[in-house]
């Protein structure tokens, strides 16, 4: 198992797509999420959306969709 970036999003944006990642039988986690001191400082420190290297196709095509 190999985690890859999916892409970088605000923290709110991030925990949707990995919840409807993870409604879709694919695995994901939200990195960084607590990285962020403040809620307006998501700009500065984007959370990046992690799946594993083998549903990356289709995660990038459920973030696509969404």
């Amino acid at each position: 198992m190999s985690l890859v970036e999916l892409g970088r999003y605000d923290r709110n944006l991030a925990n949707i797509l990995v919840g409807r990642l993870e409604s879709e039988g694919i695995p994901a986690l939200a990195f960084d999420a607590g990285a962020s001191i403040a809620d307006g400082s998501w700009l500065l420190i984007p959370v990046r959306v992690m799946v594993d290297e083998d549903d990356f196709s289709r995660a990038r095509q459920v973030a696509d969709d969404a």
